[in-house]
């Protein structure tokens, strides 16, 4: 749901509650009015000529008690309610012909898939693609995936852990290891520990980059609905954010889609 779906939803259950807590909310307390004193201390008045008084005719009007709840701004309900039900209505009938007559943002459907080299520490430039490519065409599916090595390497890459891990069991216990195999130390053992410390780190060293070798590739390769739209293999380059967006809008464009 994007952001007009959400203010088209979100409106008028705003402007419902409103009207609800309108017509409930109870009446705000009157103003207090002063009382006279009990018992009014009288006030020395001068001696004057007092004017003659004359009968007044008081009006008896009734006088009705005030209700004990008042809605407030009774007039802009109606048009609160009026406001909510054209908004649904709209909504409704944006959904309606959207999916009647496929009409939507620019990337719904579509999905871009980007196979990186994961040890080449290509993992950046990946999120920074997808960030673009998801501003670009709203609604699009953008994967990140690890670009398998080829099938020799990938066998290689699991042996050379056990490997790795042979000789440096052998180096650490190998004067127990080959008396009980029956066998006699090879000549390398002898000089692997003369120095342990120095023969297991350049093992390690040399393991960890040899498997590294292995599994890097060098690829960053985009496809778009299964269809390869750039290839770093092939370019020995890194794709313009510029470039990939127009590639990626033209082969939505041919597919049916909408495209820059």
């Amino acid at each position: 749901m994007d952001r007009t779906q959400i203010f088209l939803v979100g409106l008028p259950i705003f402007l419902f509650c409103s009207d609800i807590l309108n017509l409930f909310a109870p009446p705000p307390p009157p103003k207090p009015t002063p009382h006279p004193s009990i018992h009014p201390k009288p006030h020395p008045q001068p001696h004057l000529d007092q004017p003659l008084e004359f009968p007044v005719q008081v009006s008896h009007t009734p006088q009705f008690p005030s209700p004990k709840f008042t809605i407030l701004h009774p007039w802009p309900t109606p048009i609160f309610f009026l406001l909510s039900g054209i908004f649904l209505i709209i909504f409704f009938l944006f959904n309606f012909l959207q999916k009647q007559s496929g009409i939507g943002p620019i990337g719904v459907g579509n999905t871009v898939n980007i196979d990186f080299c994961t040890s080449c520490s290509y993992k950046g430039n990946a999120v920074t693609i997808k960030n673009m490519l998801e501003s670009a065409f709203p609604g699009i599916n953008v994967v990140l995936a690890n670009y398998p090595p080829p099938l020799p390497k990938r066998i290689l890459g699991k042996v050379v852990p056990v490997v790795q891990t042979g000789i440096i069991v052998a180096i650490v216990a190998g004067d127990q290891i080959f008396p009980r195999l029956g066998m006699t130390p090879p000549p390398w053992y002898y000089s692997l520990r003369a120095n342990k410390f120095r023969s297991i780190a350049s093992t390690w060293l040399l393991t960890n980059f040899l498997q590294s070798f292995l599994q890097s590739t060098g690829a960053f390769e985009v496809y778009c609905n299964g269809n390869l739209v750039f290839s770093k293999l092939k370019e020995n380059r890194f794709p313009g954010e510029i470039e990939l967006r127009e590639l990626v809008g033209r082969r939505l464009a041919n597919e049916g889609g909408v495209g820059l």
